[in-house]
């Protein structure tokens, strides 16, 4: 007959952690899975594996940031970097904050929206840094290869742009001048304000009906669309804001840049508002007529996209 060892009921417990314990290792010492293996490799970054997640990681090496006078290191935040975790359905959900400079931003916003990926915002992190860097929040859906196939032209411009202009205008280019505001006003559809050399044009988006503690919201308190012009029908400069609902963001980015329009920050002016609104800020050079053209492919994709 054999004796059957019983032990104390402490050493059992302490086996049984010791057992959680090696589990434990194992599960956060897993190997890289194989699809996110070949999504490092399209991208040509280094990266890891850990609580599901594979973050590629694209640091700004190449810079050397003085922040107010402060020499500063990469990973103080300047670290850009892709992530990605299973969604459903198999997919995976990709997320990520790329680190640019002024230069930067616009292609390799256009290469994101080109291939697919969505951008969610831009944004700055620090005051008084050079070279200016800028934030641009990055999303998409679908199989790891085929979101680091669609990231990877965006992603080889970084520290590949030329720069084409100086830190600070040694001359101004745009002189006040004449502008046909009538031709714009045809353009766009709406009458605008003359203000000095200012031509500005604003929009209500009445279509959305937000309230803030029973107040309506309305274009004078800041729910607006618009666009100002100064220079010359020639050589204009145009400025504007526009306020959109979450379906609406990508095909106005598309508009914008599709028309050469500079896309210069995407953010939130209100806090809790339901819907939620979110505002970006636009910039550019060229002909007036032009100007009021892309102005216009925006306006267009207004209360288009659903709620």
């Amino acid at each position: 007959m054999k004796l059957i060892r019983r032990f104390p009921p402490v050493i059992s417990c302490l086996f049984a952690a010791l057992c959680t314990v090696n589990l434990t290792v194992r599960v956060r010492a897993q190997e890289m899975p194989n699809e996110y293996q070949e999504a490092l490799k399209i991208l040509d970054k280094q990266g890891d594996f850990k609580a599901n997640v594979l973050k590629a990681n694209i640091p700004r090496k190449d810079l050397n940031v003085v922040v107010d006078g402060v020499a500063t290191p990469t990973p103080f935040g300047f670290g850009g970097w892709l992530a990605m975790t299973k969604g459903d359905g198999g997919m995976d959900v990709m997320m990520g904050d790329l680190v640019l400079t002024e230069d930067e931003v616009n292609p390799v916003m256009s290469a994101l929206l080109d291939n697919g990926l969505e951008v969610t915002a831009l944004h700055n992190h620090f005051f008084y840094e050079n070279p200016r860097l800028f934030y641009m929040h990055v999303m998409g859906h679908g199989r790891p290869a085929d979101l680091a196939r669609m990231a990877k032209p965006a992603i080889d411009l970084i520290g590949h742009v030329p720069r084409h202009r100086s830190a600070v205008s040694e001359a101004a280019t745009i002189q006040p001048g004449k502008i046909d505001t009538a031709k714009i006003a045809q353009i766009v559809g709406h009458e605008g304000e003359q203000t000095g050399p200012v031509y500005k044009i604003t929009l209500g988006r009445d279509d959305l009906r937000l309230k803030e503690m029973g107040a309506t919201i309305n274009a004078r308190m800041g729910l607006n669309t618009w666009a100002a012009f100064v220079g010359t029908d020639e050589h204009a400069a145009i400025a504007g804001d526009v306020a959109m609902l979450a379906p609406e963001v990508t095909p106005v980015l598309k508009a914008l840049r599709s028309h050469g329009l500079e896309v210069v920050a995407i953010h939130h002016h209100m806090i809790g508002s339901q819907p939620t609104i979110i505002f970006l800020h636009y910039w550019g050079q060229g002909p007036a007529d032009k100007l009021a053209t892309a102005f216009k492919a925006a306006l267009d994709e207004l209360g288009q996209h659903g709620k």
